[in-house]
């Protein structure tokens, strides 16, 4: 996600860190480079503008926090800003006084509409809340056998009714089943088209009508960028969303989309879809995000990603090594085999601080193969003491680490270095606020673990 976008932040921001001193001038280059990276991420150029123009206003404020460069004072005011700009702060879903809660699923054909509400009726099993999956899909061929196939893999039961109904007869019935089988949700899968028309929106307001939903959620397909951005804006003009849900967004390397679509349509994005597994749907947190694009990782998402698997024991011993900086390569290698079992590799990679550079020197294909089996061999390839003590591996370490592993003095060193930028990111999330929360979080009982067990 947003790795085009990303790269060039962080190209911008690492200039602006190593100066000791900003001027106004330093200041107004970078922001040109930060506006054009956004225009050709295919980011709104209103919001563009918008958000560059918050920026320098703060910027050149000048009231620098003593704790901070005044590089690192301006890469905290664009995450700040660009926090804002993708909403805020978590929109979570409306729940009806009495069951059941009815949400509407709509949205053009192709955007993975059907897929998404399967997700949202699995997310909402692992929050132990109940939910039907209602076919109201009756304009496209195998809409409702497609649903059906997703609930029996997720053991989630459908509701689709006689054939011979209409989407609005289906959707009472649907709710009335719920209703009477107390449900906590009833997801109502509805009809979509190729594009938007009279008979779709008349048809939605309908059934809009007719159910009282308590979320209209659209599905759009975070890849055709702007194109996305205009359609839910139409469809949030014609019957009213209450929140966006952004699919394939694990396939869309510009972000254009995701950037845009708050800000232009006002509407708060609730959930991104990244990956085809019923278990890849994530809620949108807008400042977690920010510091994935800007390569500040995202430490508490990977923290939920973990906690099922690590005791609380294991999550305070790895928080005092990143506390007291004596997290090293001993435990690197032994949390690689979690990482894997955590997703794909290129997406938890974006939430480890400092990690997200190394990301970008090689493909999401290179990242679960070959540059995985790399690091691998190259740590294994290390004395004990050379991973307890990374520092130690100079010149002919290196090379005899390389020869061992069946790589290069170069891929050794540039292991090394990133290693040692992941330790300063880790040093400094746990000495400003980030400490703080992250002691807080652990010792309330969150079996949260950076990097797994």
């Amino acid at each position: 996600m947003f790795e085009s976008l990303s790269g060039k932040l962080n190209e911008v921001f690492q200039r602006l860190g190593n100066k000791g001193r900003l001027t106004e001038k330093d200041i107004e280059n970078a922001l040109k480079e930060v506006r054009m990276a956004l225009l050709e991420a295919d980011v709104n150029f209103r919001v563009s503008r918008d958000l560059i123009s918050r920026i320098r206003q703060r910027a050149l404020m000048g009231n620098i926090e003593k704790s901070l460069s005044p590089g690192q004072q301006v890469i905290k005011i664009t995450n700040e800003e660009l926090t804002e700009t993708l909403g805020g702060t978590l929109k979570e879903l409306t729940n009806a006084e009495n069951k059941p809660s009815v949400m509407l699923i709509v949205g053009l054909n192709g955007s993975g509409k059907t897929t998404t509400a399967a997700k949202l009726a699995y997310r909402l099993t692992q929050a132990s809340q109940s939910s039907v999956l209602v076919a109201a899909d009756r304009h496209r061929p195998a809409a409702v056998t497609q649903l059906k196939t997703l609930g029996e893999a997720i053991d989630i039961p459908v509701y689709q009714g006689g054939t011979d109904l209409s989407p609005i007869k289906v959707c009472k019935d649907g709710i009335d089943h719920a209703r009477k089988m107390n449900f906590d949700w009833a997801i109502v899968d509805t009809a979509g088209r190729l594009q938007i028309d009279d008979d779709l929106m008349e048809e939605l307001q309908e059934i809009k009508d007719t159910t009282s939903p308590d979320e209209i959620l659209m599905v759009v397909d975070a890849m055709i960028g702007q194109e996305a951005v205009a359609a839910a804006q139409r469809f949030h003009e014609r019957i009213g969303l209450t929140g966006i849900i952004l699919s394939k967004l694990d396939g869309d390397a510009r972000g254009g989309a995701a950037l845009s679509i708050t800000a232009v349509t006002g509407v708060p994005v609730k959930f991104i879809g990244v990956g085809e597994q019923s278990s890849a749907l994530e809620e949108f947190i807008p400042d977690r995000l920010a510091s994935r694009i800007l390569g500040m990782g995202d430490v508490l998402t990977l923290i939920e990603k973990t906690q099922s698997t690590v005791s609380e024991k294991q999550a305070l011993e790895l928080e005092k090594k990143i506390r007291q900086s004596t997290f090293d390569l001993e435990d690197f290698l032994g949390q690689l085999q979690q990482l894997k079992r955590m997703g794909p590799l290129n997406q938890i990679m974006d939430m480890i601080p400092g990690m997200s550079s190394l990301k970008q020197q090689a493909s999401a294909k290179a990242l679960d193969g070959d540059q995985l089996k790399k690091v691998e061999a190259i740590v294994y390839s290390m004395t004990p003491g050379e991973r307890q003590r990374p520092e130690t591996v100079d010149g002919s370490r290196r090379r005899r680490v390389a020869k061992g592993s069946g790589t290069t003095p170069q891929d050794v060193n540039r292991l090394l270095n990133q290693f040692r930028q992941m330790q300063k990111q880790m040093k400094r999330l746990t000495t400003i606020k980030g400490r703080r929360d992250m002691v807080r979080m652990m010792k309330q009982g969150n079996n949260g673990n950076i990097f797994g067990s």
